[in-house]
């Protein structure tokens, strides 16, 4: 039994001390490539080229991946699956992605992150809407999840609808700030379409809500995901390329003019999108995804100091009152999915001892009864949901 936990330090750390430090480096990892996305923008790349990039990248990283270790596990091939990788990917890639940039043109990386919190409520209202997850208000789990929706509701309509007054802004002049950082086209968000930004970024909160409840069903049927993050990839890939055969038309557009360029593609592929992704199994894995998804607001926190240091970021009233009720409604959300894993496993146990054998398979069902749980992959099939 030592010699096991043991075998879990790194470097003396116990194994509960180095899922805090990879969950803090996950948000800073996080954190970077929303304010690195912003100074892409900023710096002229297409909104269409960059995730191309991005998502080529992505797929180099994990092909090899998913084919040597999900030999066993991946079924064959069908016109079924094509199919419904294709609209994973319409849903979780193209639509979640092309969202994403397009709300962050016209608002700011803190306001970004901060609407990505409302994620696991969003899931969780399609998920009862669609009778996947039961809503049941006469039971304290459930009220909690029902007040966490509507507490994010409520952030990103404040957020969409009232910008309010700036409350705090960096030192200096718009003018001061481009001479320090030459480099910038813009000052993120400046002279945008603020509401339309928010718009966005509503769409894109749906699109990865979406796909989180699409991929479920997927996954019972196709149980490799690496192979279906993989397809789903690719199909990315090719519908991105179609919209901008017709969209993007500027052959220089594909072209890197400088370093910098280069550094933002390459950030938001193997950090955002292969690093940060192993990181995150690892944590969902050894710590549950509850605990992985409390840490979320933690990003929201770093892209504030980040896009305030090296964009000069200005934040708005209605926008520190939004993200507030988000993050709010959001630890609503994951304590009631909380409770209701404690009471489903508590049910699997007394369930088992009563039965003469499949004990072990009725708990682990009961772990993974809920498919809302983090708002980056599916549950994991851990034995440790808490740290």
């Amino acid at each position: 039994m030592a010699d096991a936990v043991d075998a879990r330090r790194v470097c003396g750390m116990p194994e509960k001390a180095q899922l805090h430090v990879a969950m803090l480096a996950l948000q800073f990892g996080y954190a970077g490539f929303h304010v690195v996305s912003r100074l892409a923008l900023n710096m002229g790349i297409s909104k269409l080229v960059f995730p191309v990039y991005r998502n080529i990248i992505a797929l180099m990283l994990l092909v090899p991946f998913a084919y040597f270790l999900e030999k066993k596990d991946r079924p064959q091939l069908t016109l079924n699956f094509v199919v419904q990788f294709f609209f994973l990917a319409l849903c979780g890639i193209t639509a979640n992605q092309g969202f994403y940039l397009l709300g962050l043109d016209n608002t700011s990386p803190t306001f970004a992150s901060a609407i990505q919190n409302s994620v696991p409520a969003v899931t969780f209202a399609m998920a009862a809407a669609l009778r996947i997850e039961k809503v049941r208000l006469d039971r304290r789990d459930g009220v909690a999840k029902v007040v966490g929706t509507l507490a994010c509701v409520a952030g990103a309509s404040v957020i969409t609808l009232y910008k309010g007054p700036t409350i705090f802004g960096p030192a200096g002049t718009g003018d001061d700030k481009a001479l320090q950082v030459p480099f910038l086209a813009a000052v993120a968000g400046e002279g945008k379409n603020w509401t339309l930004g928010c718009v966005y970024l509503i769409g894109h909160c749906l699109s990865w809500s979406g796909w989180i409840v699409l991929q479920a069903p997927v996954l019972k049927k196709y149980p490799a995901k690496l192979s279906v993050t993989s397809y789903t990839c690719f199909f990315g890939v090719i519908q991105f390329l179609i919209i901008a055969a017709f969209f993007e038309r500027d052959a220089d557009a594909w072209v890197f003019h400088s370093g910098s360029e280069i550094f933002t593609i390459l950030y938001a592929g193997f950090i955002a999108s292969g690093v940060a992704f192993a990181v995150q199994i690892w944590c969902i894995d050894r710590g549950g995804p509850v605990f992985v998804a409390v840490y979320q607001p933690v990003q929201t926190l770093v892209v504030a100091i980040m896009a305030s240091i090296t964009l000069g970021e200005k934040f708005y009233l209605g926008g520190v009152i939004g993200a507030a009720l988000i993050i709010t409604g959001l630890y609503f959300v994951l304590w009631g999915k909380s409770e209701e894993r404690s009471r489903n496993t508590k049910e699997a146990i007394m369930a088992a001892a009563n039965s003469s054998g499949g004990g072990e398979r009725e708990i682990r069902s009961a772990k993974l009864a809920s498919s809302i749980t983090q708002p980056l992959l599916p549950p994991s099939s851990t034995t440790s949901d808490n740290v």
